[in-house]
């Protein structure tokens, strides 16, 4: 037993030392420039990630390829960038005013362009966190591609198999491919991949783009081919990074211009001087738990509240969701689309002017210059929460250099996290925060408690969040030490203890919001990486995230807008 335990824990320090040295190689290539991810330059970030082996990339290091690893990173990558040999990272550089047609990733916010055959820019608005979600998801891939070119080069001359080149066939082919030509394709891959037919046959579907729903095989083949160019025409992959991105991160460039002009709209409206509630969620749960009820009565007469919800987050119900929508626009709600690059978009919402909703009831004993004004900006990434929560909570200095404090009464933060005691779609109430790789904590006394969600049919479980510095880095050893160690953590997430960070300093340090401003945190999980088949490669939540989203949401709502339920 003793034994077992030694080898855990070893194990365990084995891959934080793996995840700090991602880190540290991942600065100092940033510093440096540029640097060749199958060459010398990225072995050091190649063998960290395959002593980690991070539950999301699953088989990475056995010989087989990964398939729901490589769909997870395909989603969050653009479209085409298998082809490329030069992979670019910049600041926003004006390419938005160019004949560049913007490609933006399935299930990542971010602005990417194919600048010829062979290269693909990506453009980096969210610091830090994005470039390390990206430089991992691009080893993962490079090291996937090595392991194609291992299955299908023969010799050293170049000579491939005859599955590769019936792939090949597949891929070039011109026009659609017939059912029976993608299943022989399909078959000749599998083998080669060294996984079934059925296993192959069950993920193609899910790489389909609109333009290509064979975009599995392109895939495939693109890398193989990049990573037998590599071996045998020692025609090497690039990374490089833009001069001006190394010269703007860390420096809250987009982080200012975005809280500037929320702060603005504020000013227009005359409701700098009221009450403000921030919210960080997503940019429909709080529109709808207020709206909904009245521009929907129909639909709430004759089903249960939490039916409706779900009808509204389907994608196919785009009439009703425009309707709640309108009703907002016309009851008080400013929307403010993101131009400044943080691809956070903004609602405001000015209480005064609702009519009629749930919480008119605690809204009538607030006099009007005390009514609360709601500020909904939508998920930040990693680091970047700290940039713009930080930029959001400074004075406002006005065209006429007046500083203008503002009156910031609470911060609730919502979101997904990975759960480590539970499953999908239970909830998470934070005590604190703890930022993975330092000694830095945050503990907090939570407005909201574990006690709110008796009566709703929801497991809840409190105790500590670890802040990760990335999601898709972690592993099952590291997780369940700090699962079953002293910090009793209870899941993990991404931004809390930035924006926890960015509370503190504006509260307590440079005294630009009252120190009595109340913090609430909530997550509502989306996998269990403790558990096989429970992590996010294996898909997303669908309607199990509706319920305890929106649960979250009433609680929060009726600590702001109703003062019987304070």
């Amino acid at each position: 037993m003793n034994n077992l335990k030694s080898h855990t824990r070893t194990r365990a320090q084995e891959s934080t030392g793996a995840i700090e040295r991602l880190y540290i190689t991942m600065r100092h290539l940033f510093n440096r420039g540029f640097y060749k991810p199958m060459g010398v330059s990225g072995e050091s970030l190649r063998e960290s990630l395959l002593i980690l082996r991070p539950e999301i990339y699953g088989s990475i290091k056995e010989e087989k390829i990964e398939l729901q690893g490589l769909l997870y990173v395909m989603d969050r990558l653009p479209i085409g960038i298998e082809e490329c040999r030069f992979i670019n990272l910049t600041s926003d550089e004006g390419y938005k005013n160019s004949h560049f047609e913007p490609i933006i990733p399935l299930k990542r916010r971010r602005n990417c362009y194919r600048i010829d055959a062979e290269q693909m820019n990506i453009e980096i608005t969210r610091g830090r966190s994005e470039i390390y979600d990206i430089l991992t998801h691009l080893t993962f891939l490079f090291i996937e591609s090595h392991k194609i070119m291992k299955q299908v080069v023969i010799d050293e001359s170049g000579d491939v198999i005859r599955d590769w080149k019936k792939l090949e066939q597949a891929v070039q082919k011109k026009g659609k491919l017939t059912q029976e030509e993608k299943e022989v394709a399909l078959t000749h891959t599998a083998n080669f991949l060294g996984r079934t037919f059925e296993e192959v046959k069950n993920v193609f579907p899910y790489f389909a783009s609109e333009k290509n729903e064979n975009r599995f095989f392109n895939i495939i083949y693109f890398l193989g081919k990049l990573a037998i160019d590599e071996v045998i025409g020692n025609n090497q992959r690039i990374i490089t990074f833009s001069p001006v991105l190394r010269e703007r991160l860390g420096h809250h460039i987009h982080g200012e211009q975005w809280a500037y002009r929320i702060k603005l709209t504020l000013q227009e409206k005359g409701l700098l001087e009221r009450p403000l509630h921030i919210i960080s969620a997503n940019m429909h749960s709080v529109m709808n738990s207020i709206y909904a009820p009245k521009a929907l009565a129909a639909e709430f007469s004759k089903k249960k509240p939490m039916e409706v919800f779900e009808m509204l987050s389907s994608p196919t119900n785009i009439k009703l969701r425009e309707k709640v929508t309108k009703a907002a626009l016309n009851e008080g709600m400013v929307f403010i689309e993101d131009k400044s690059g943080t691809n956070i978009d903004v609602q405001i919402i000015d209480t005064e002017k609702i009519k009629n909703s749930p919480y008119s009831e605690g809204l009538a004993s607030f006099e009007a210059s005390q009514k609360p004004v709601i500020i909904v900006m939508d998920y930040a990434f990693g680091e970047q929460a700290y940039e713009t929560m930080d930029e959001l909570l400074k004075p406002f200095v006005d065209a006429m250099k007046v500083r203008h404090f503002l009156n910031v009464a609470s911060v609730s933060i919502m979101g997904k996290a990975g759960i480590l005691e539970g499953g999908k779609g239970d909830i998470m109430i934070p005590s604190a925060h703890v930022f993975e790789g330092t000694a830095d904590n945050y503990p907090f006394k939570n407005k909201l408690k574990k006690s709110h969600f008796k009566d709703d049919d929801v497991q809840v479980c409190t105790g500590a969040m670890i802040s990760v510095l990335g999601t898709s880095l972690q592993n099952r050893d590291v997780l369940k030490f700090f699962h079953n160690s002293t910090w009793n953590v209870i899941g993990l997430e991404m931004e809390g203890a930035h924006y926890q960070k960015a509370i503190q300093a504006a509260a307590k340090i440079r005294r630009s919001i009252s120190p009595k401003v109340k913090v609430r945190y909530a997550y509502y999980a989306s996998d269990n990486p403790l558990e096989t088949g429970s992590t996010l490669a294996s898909g997303g939540l669908g309607t199990s995230g509706v319920k305890p989203t929106y649960l979250i949401t009433e609680k929060m709502l009726k600590q702001i807008l109703d003062t019987s339920k304070k």
